[in-house]
């Protein structure tokens, strides 16, 4: 399968987005944790999933975007992670959960250390929420693109919800 990229700017810096022909791969900041080795793929100036993808993240950045449509494409991850991942599309815009919480919504209670590396390694910052997934006592960790990215993310979905 072959994956295109491009960089886009952002408010928080340059990021990598990907994509085959079934959808978005992946979406990560410049020197994100877990960032892929890019270099078998191909750097593209258009896509369809690249565009779209890039209009959205713009949107998202100027207010205007409550939801993602980019269709993704899963094309790694364990069958637990991806599981994660699905747990954490359905967060919802301005709140936050726990890695425990996410847990107990897998039934698997006891398993927050385990959903805390799988969300470590969403491949689709911004787009698949996991900046909405804090400690216990809601105190800001463990996100790959840095916690100071992760606060304006969070401070930015609040100002959304003022503005409805």
């Amino acid at each position: 399968m072959t994956f295109q990229y491009k960089h886009i700017q952002s408010p928080l810096g340059r990021i990598l987005i990907a994509a085959n022909e079934e959808g978005l791969t992946g979406l990560w900041f410049d020197q994100q944790k877990h960032h892929p080795n890019s270099d078998a793929w191909h750097q593209v100036t258009s896509q369809i999933w690249l565009d779209q993808c890039e209009i959205e993240i713009k949107a998202y950045f100027d207010g205007g975007l409550c939801e993602f449509k980019t269709p993704l494409s899963v094309t790694w991850g364990t069958e637990f992670q991806k599981t994660v991942w699905q747990v954490l599309k359905q967060i919802p815009l301005g709140e936050t959960v726990s890695y425990g919480e996410v847990a107990r919504r897998l039934i698997k209670s006891k398993a927050f250390r385990a959903v805390g590396a799988a969300v470590g390694k969403n491949p689709w910052s911004i787009v698949v929420p996991c900046h909405r997934v804090v400690g216990a006592n809601a105190s800001l960790t463990g996100y790959a693109g840095g916690l100071e990215r992760k606060r304006s993310l969070l401070l930015l979905e609040k100002s959304y919800l003022c503005n409805l």
